[in-house]
């Protein structure tokens, strides 16, 4: 199978480095994963991502799938003269967690010259879906 990837070399280390002094980093979510066409991170369900309930957050999940999604992104255009920005995500929350890690896989839908479609998906150690969610992302010229 064909990479998708832009830049056909990319080390977890570089990206787990993107993480630093973002909300990614708060919510420890990692790179773990990277193949010809999919990303995957993971992230712990832990306080730093529970709701009152103490289960995974909803928005915990929403940025999970926007990180992953958004950094799959990035590895698919040449980031000298281009930048994605979300325009669009929708997440179901199929099944609740109250601790361990969840997994996020993103694969593409759609890698258009304007837009990106990913589908991403959050599973648990088991392989049971937590949550299906779609991001949408623009492509535009980087400003000088």
């Amino acid at each position: 199978m064909q990479s998708i990837w832009y830049n056909s070399f990319h080390s977890l280390d570089e990206l787990n480095a993107l993480s630093k002094g973002t909300m990614g980093e708060t919510l420890d979510i990692r790179f773990v994963e990277i193949g010809p066409n999919y990303l995957k991170a993971s992230m712990p369900v832990d306080a730093r991502t529970h709701q009152p309930y103490g289960l995974l957050h909803g928005g915990a999940s929403a940025t999970l799938a926007e990180t992953v999604g958004s950094v799959a992104s990035s590895l698919c255009i040449d980031t000298n003269t281009q930048i994605c920005v979300g325009m669009e995500i929708n997440c179901n929350h199929i099944r609740g967690k109250r601790t361990g890690i969840v997994t996020a896989t993103a694969t593409p839908l759609h890698l258009g010259e304007s837009t990106h479609v990913w589908d991403i998906k959050i599973h648990d150690e088991p392989e049971h879906l937590i949550c299906v969610s779609r991001l949408t992302l623009a492509i535009l010229k980087k400003k000088p």
